[in-house]
């Protein structure tokens, strides 16, 4: 098993950062006990962390001391280069990684940024570790300001300089690739000495997203003052415009995405800057820098502050207005710790443009069987953006939904259908900084399938006594619209309830969605996510107190529904009774359930190792079933467990959440036609976004995907 990779880049700006986020998702979806390691950083300056570490180690939560992550700034290198003690800096580096290689299963050892003044002693230095190391180098290939004929042949003749330095090569990106770099022109470029194999290239077309700076990127490198606007300083900044004209004249020049830049006494400038952005006649300006230090005039202020909103950020930075814009033209686009949309952004980019499958395997040779959280939700996202389904999520306006949905997109995990007012949704993405131009947005009130999905509601319910008017008002509701789209057809699935409760969002399944054919009873599981492993917990959310043949439907609901997860079902019908050791009607009905379960497993040719009653300590625990329970296939290593009652399967993946900081993902719907889930409404954005992952597999898995 491979223990480790050295990713390094060719030169300054080469979105080595955006490559390293893919490569260690791609590795944490495998392992679970993984370092990050930089034998080398820049000096980040007193009291601050090098950006690559923080940002790896922030992102995927990594529980590695800021100290154990690199071994010496390029500063001290070179210095103990120039004294003569080069063997004394490869054995200090040598030694630091193999205390991380001690304890962890894989280090992924990042390079250094190029930002010196000499890139061939970073060059060669890079070569250097990653011999000593013994570690296999993936190159990152800049093709910024490049030709595709420049960008071949300066990749071919780093590979070369690398293969002449004992380095092996394990693949070749070629990150910000220009237009007209073709899968032919990159198959030019080959490992020729240290490669077992063919040696892939894969090419990751340039993102302005990511090169882009952000106007919090403005903000940290001028120091700058936030005065109004702090909710949009995601928004990109296209290009800069220095305002000196008239209004009239100015209004001219300004683009999309556009950075104003004047005196912070032009009250003219500014109140037009702000007002363009509220007018559908001019493109959105990304902010505004007021220079100088200058304060704005009392009434100004006041005027600004009595809008509902400011619609862009305005800064404000002492530098005159010169010296700001040649600060500014030093500034570029970098992914920060907490900017999930260019995280986002820069791992889509990845698994779109990567063959993470062959590239993991050349990196990987054995796989573990731990899951962690994080591997459980990367391999939801994965599962849901091979075949993209497309989810309706009624609450289009929520601000959550609408940071969900930007980073669904982005990441390529689904198509999205946000229901509500178009321009009500599409203001408050643009107040939100959010990008939800790739999703669909629908006005149930206003569409075109209002009243064909009454006539159908009115039909499927009439027998209920519903009229008319009734089935118009409640196709006009979010919840009922987005579940008859799911019902016919106009979407794969349905997630809902951030902001309305359990019973309004599944009510409408019950009432037309139904059960699928040989289920008559709808259920829920958790996901539990423990430290390294993933459990099935079921029914913790919708039946109160099923009877024998609601259990046993249950079980089997809950079996398929790990299977679909990449669980292998070993289910578990818990009671406070192991076997024949205890008795009373909660048990029998455990012991019925058990019984009507295994005879619906053989009728259907199913493979589900089943047993019951178990306690749960003789479920999990190898050595508690060794003397309870010897011999099962189930007990001391169950993965699906079957409560017998909400109030049990309730307050037991609570307990085993809080007592076992686990993660809980759910609740997962199950036994309807299909995929309709709820939120909570205290839900996070990333709760969202892994039911929404959630869904799009068990709408593929209803394909038969």
């Amino acid at each position: 098993m491979s223990k480790n990779l050295y990713v390094t880049a060719t030169e300054e700006r080469s979105g080595k950062s955006a490559v390293v986020l893919g490569v260690l998702q791609m590795i944490l979806r495998e392992l679970n006990n993984v370092a990050i390691f930089r034998p080398i950083i820049n000096d980040p300056g007193e009291g601050n962390k090098d950006h690559d570490i923080e940002l790896m180690v922030e992102h995927f939560k990594l529980a590695i001391p800021y100290g154990d992550t690199y071994a010496y700034t390029l500063k001290q290198a070179r210095e103990l280069i120039n004294s003569g003690q080069h063997a004394l800096l490869l054995e200090n580096i040598l030694n630091k990684y193999k205390s991380l290689e001690a304890d962890h299963d894989f280090v992924l050892c990042v390079g250094t940024d190029f930002k010196g003044k000499d890139p061939a002693f970073e060059f060669d230095i890079n070569a250097d570790i990653a011999a000593n190391l013994g570690a296999p180098v993936l190159m990152v290939s800049s093709g910024r300001d490049k030709t595709p004929e420049e960008v071949v042949a300066l990749s071919q003749t780093t590979i070369d300089t690398l293969e002449e330095k004992g380095v092996e090569l394990v693949a070749c990106i070629v990150n910000r690739a220009p237009e007209g770099v073709t899968e032919e022109m990159a198959s030019h470029i080959k490992c020729k000495v240290h490669c077992k194999e063919p040696m892939p290239v894969y090419t990751i077309p340039e993102n302005e997203a990511l090169g882009k700076p952000t106007i919090g990127d403005v903000k940290r490198w001028l120091n700058a003052e936030v005065l109004y606007g702090h909710s949009g300083l995601n928004g990109l900044v296209d290009n800069y415009v220095v305002a000196a004209m008239q209004i009239g004249n100015f209004l001219e020049y300004i683009k999309k995405g556009s950075l104003i830049i004047t005196p912070g006494d032009r009250s003219d400038i500014i109140l037009s800057s702000l007002a363009s952005r509220l007018s559908s006649a001019y493109p959105d300006i990304s902010g505004i820098v007021l220079t100088g230090g200058l304060p704005l005039s009392v009434n100004v202020h006041k005027l600004i502050e009595g809008w509902t909103g400011v619609p862009v950020p305005v800064l404000s930075t002492k530098g005159h207005t010169y010296q700001t814009v040649q600060e500014l033209n030093l500034l570029y686009g970098r992914i920060e710790t907490h900017d999930d949309q260019r995280i986002a952004t820069a791992l889509g980019g990845f698994s779109k443009h990567v063959n993470e499958q062959e590239l993991r395997d050349r990196v990987i040779k054995q796989r573990s069987t731990r899951v962690t959280p994080k591997m459980f939700e990367y391999s939801l996202v994965e599962k849901a953006s091979r075949e993209k389904q497309r989810i309706v999520l009624p609450e289009g306006s929520g601000e959550r939904i609408l940071r969900a949905a930007d980073i669904l997109l982005r990441r390529g995990v689904a198509d999205i259908i946000l229901l509500g007012r178009n321009d009500e949704i599409r203001a408050k993405a643009s107040a939100f900084g959010v990008d939800i131009a790739g999703a669909q947005i629908i006005d149930p009130a206003e569409s075109d399938l209002l009243d064909a999905f009454a006539e159908e509601y009115l039909e499927l319910r009439k027998h209920k006594g519903m009229i008319a008017e009734m089935a118009w008002d409640r196709m006009a509701d979010p919840t009922y619209f987005g579940t008859m789209m799911v019902h016919k057809g106009f979407a794969d699935g349905m997630v809902s309830g951030s902001v309305t409760t359990t019973a309004q969002t599944i009510r409408p399944a019950f009432e037309f969605v139904k059960t699928k054919p040989g289920y008559s009873t709808v259920s829920s599981v958790f996901l539990m996510c423990l430290k390294d492993r993933v459990l099935v917990y079921g029914d913790c959310a919708v039946n109160t107190n099923p009877d024998a043949n609601q259990l046993a439907q249950i079980a089997i609901s809950s079996a398929e529904t790990a299977r679909i997860f990449g669980i292998e079902p070993r289910v578990a019908m818990l009671s406070y009774s192991t076997g024949a050791s205890g008795k009373g009607e909660d048990v029998e009905k455990v012991v019925e359930a058990t019984a009507i379960a295994q005879s619906l497993i053989k009728e259907r040719g199913l493979d589900i190792p089943l047993e019951g009653p178990l306690q749960y300590d003789a479920a999990v625990d190898p050595d508690v079933a060794a003397v309870k329970l010897p011999g099962s296939s189930v007990a001391g290593q169950a993965t699906v467990f079957i409560f017998p009652d909400l109030n049990t399967g309730n307050n037991t993946y609570k307990a085993v959440q809080r007592a076992a900081n686990a993660v809980a993902i759910g609740p997962v719907l199950q036994g309807l036609n299909k995929p309709v889930n709820d939120l909570s409404r205290g839900c996070t954005v990333p709760d969202i976004v892994n039911t929404v992952a959630i869904t799009a597999i068990q709408a593929l898995a209803d394909k038969g995907k």
